[in-house]
């Protein structure tokens, strides 16, 4: 029996584009001779859906969608959809074949945790689904099911002779390399082999790495489809074949970044991006993701020089344009921020200079990206960092105004792990840029650590308190300053409100600050 893998990129709620990318898989599987072709979870309405599922309209057209599906597929079809059963909802996997639909498995285990909520849409599905094809039993599970191992046990104890397992996973810090655990260990308690297929893609906040993958009876992986891209293959699940290591963890997250820039674009239709580019480490990172997902074509970087403006910051950033090729422009802010000063002088009159006037210079500059933006119809990326945004060491309506966060969920000190791996690849940030240290350079002789702990100590605390939701005391007792963890925790919790008004970005942690983290603004719990 020959399987095909389609590790599709869908679009929620584009159900004619994503109709027909199935239907053009099912095709090409059919020409690579495949007995049967698998999809991922929800393929038809792209996942996650959220509330467009409570619009009934949009649950008839995925029934009417469907049928034409079933009606036009030129080979046995799994697909994933959502399926109305009387007033109950499933997220489901039906097989098409002879121009209907012959079987129908409703997913059993519905995550409420992290970043999913589906028990907000779907109703839990009961039974164990076995199909017969080409002489074979297949057992059909959905995603979270095979992270729990009754479904797997069931589908043995009902007669299956492999299981296949369409998938919606998103990516987090090596989430493969956990996921062919869990498979293993399925494999192992059954004794039966399994294929799985992972969609592909950026989703707001969510990034579906694929890594789609076929997994014998004694827990070997005899195919593997590669990261971060679109793929249909055709396989004999029981002959070996290509089966490419799992990349580095630099490598899965430059590739989920680029992922999700390239498709946040593509799929709420900009026609490019523009970042300000300070001449420091994180919107050097910024720029040279935007390049690998779109092309230089299609990146603008503006550097907005203050009075605070180092030359080498300048030199840095135009070198660094000029080895992308992306256009570039200057526009100097102090007149700017002077003429905000003096508007503001007798308001301000005997009170001294503080952050207020640090961020006039950051609101100059949101104000000219914006207007860039509003201009040229493209996308304005922010460029601030997880270990920032934690404790607020960012301004509201400046470096946080933009439409797409790239490293909203990158921690400070894994910013230079990938800027130092996609140095490896070709030398396109500037080493000066790296070996800086890092500074807003809005007052004289700013440095970070002037405001925050050094970022090895901060990021450490933070995915210990934000990450792995440990208490102040545990992270005390595994040897951090008292001081630090307090003064750490205490930021967090203080600049909820800015946070809020973040702009989207994707999560490549266990916990970003986005549907996974749900905290009061105003609240007194210490």
């Amino acid at each position: 029996m020959r399987i095909g893998l389609a590790q599709i990129n869908p679009t929620v709620g584009d159900l004619p584009g994503n109709a027909a990318r199935i239907l053009a898989a099912a095709h090409d599987a059919a020409a690579q001779g495949a007995d049967l072709l698998v999809t991922p979870e929800l393929a038809l309405t792209g996942y996650p859906p959220e509330d467009l599922l409570l619009r009934g309209h949009f649950l008839d057209d995925c029934a009417s969608r469907l049928a034409e599906l079933a009606a036009q597929t030129p080979l046995p079809l799994l697909v994933g959809h959502p399926h109305r059963a009387g007033k109950a909802l499933f997220n489901a996997a039906s097989l098409l074949l002879g121009g209907r639909v012959q079987a129908t498995a409703h997913k059993r285990h519905l995550p409420n945790a992290e970043v999913f909520d589906e028990k907000r849409y779907f109703a839990e599905g009961r039974a164990a689904t076995v199909f017969e094809l080409a002489g074979e039993r297949i057992g059909v599970a959905i995603c979270e099911d095979i992270w729990q191992p009754d479904v797997a046990a069931d589908l043995k104890a009902a007669g299956a002779q492999r299981i296949v397992v369409l998938n919606a996973s998103p990516y987090h810090l090596d989430k493969p390399h956990a996921r062919e655990a869990v498979l293993r260990q399925r494999v192992v308690e059954t004794g039966l082999p399994l294929v799985y297929v992972n969609a592909v893609g950026g989703q707001d906040e969510l990034v579906f790495d694929g890594g789609s993958l076929v997994m014998a009876a004694d827990g070997c992986v005899r195919h593997r489809l590669p990261a971060c891209v679109e793929a249909v293959r055709v396989v004999d699940p029981d002959q070996p074949g290509e089966a490419p290591d799992i990349a580095s963890v630099e490598q899965q997250v430059w590739q989920a970044l680029v992922l999700a820039v390239r498709d946040y674009v593509r799929k709420c239709g900009f026609s490019g991006v523009l970042l300000g580019l300070s001449g420091g480490i994180d919107s050097a990172v910024v720029l040279a993701v935007a390049t690998d997902a779109l092309g230089p074509e299609r990146v603008e970087a503006v550097m907005m020089p203050s009075r605070y403006t180092a030359d080498i910051s300048v030199t840095d950033s135009r070198d660094m344009v000029a080895r992308l090729g992306v256009a570039y422009q200057e526009i100097a802010i102090g007149e700017i921020t002077s003429r905000f000063e003096a508007a503001l002088a007798t308001a301000f009159a005997g009170t001294p200079p503080d952050t207020t006037e640090e961020n006039l210079q950051a609101r100059s500059r949101g104000t000219l990206l914006m207007a860039l933006s509003n201009k040229g119809g493209k996308l304005v990326l922010t460029t601030g960092n997880k270990s920032e945004m934690a404790v607020g060491y960012a301004t509201l309506y400046g470096d946080m105004a933009g439409g797409f966060a790239v490293l909203r969920d990158v921690a400070k000190t894994l910013v230079y792990r990938l800027a130092n791996w996609r140095n490896t690849q070709s030398d396109v940030i500037p080493q000066r840029i790296i070996t800086r240290p890092p500074s807003a350079e809005l007052r004289p002789d700013q440095r970070d650590q002037d405001s925050l702990p050094p970022y090895d100590i901060l990021d450490a605390i933070l995915a210990r308190y934000v990450e792995q939701n440990e208490s102040p005391a545990a992270i005390i007792a595994a040897g951090f300053a008292p001081a630090d963890v307090d003064r750490v925790v205490g930021l967090i919790r203080r600049n909820e409100y800015k946070r809020r008004q973040a702009a989207v970005g994707p999560r490549i942690t266990p916990r970003g600050f986005g549907k996974d983290w749900r905290y009061p603004i105003a609240a007194r719990f210490t």
